[in-house]
């Protein structure tokens, strides 16, 4: 499988989870240390943990440690990224160029 496909795999699933996206919700307003998002969110600290590092794996946030917390924020290039990239995967597009599996898979068409 594409790499390039496992890498946009992790930014829907940052957005696959109401706890991902309050915390996304919370991180507009600027960054926040991980003790307001624990106290804001009422989870443990494995939870917001978990929730952290696929939200920093799929780019669309940062984390920055100081002294014993880590303080997240939304990264706009991570952010600008997926939103393209949902265009890109929604945007009907007449001329675009076939790829090999899809060009296979046009043979058979239904009648």
């Amino acid at each position: 499988m594409n790499n390039q496909y496992g890498k946009d795999a992790k930014v829907f699933k940052a957005f696959d989870d109401e706890k991902r996206l309050k915390i996304l919700e919370m991180l507009r307003g600027g960054e926040k240390c991980a003790c307001i998002l624990l106290e804001k969110m009422d989870i443990s600290q494995s939870t917001l943990s978990h929730h952290m590092k696929i939200l920093c794996e799929s780019g669309i946030v940062s984390g920055r440690k100081e002294g014993k917390w880590t303080y997240y924020s939304i990264n706009e290039e991570g952010s600008i990224y997926a939103v393209k990239l949902l265009e890109k995967l929604t945007k009907v597009n007449d001329n675009m160029e076939v790829n090999k599996d899809e060009e296979k898979s046009s043979i058979y068409m239904c009648t």
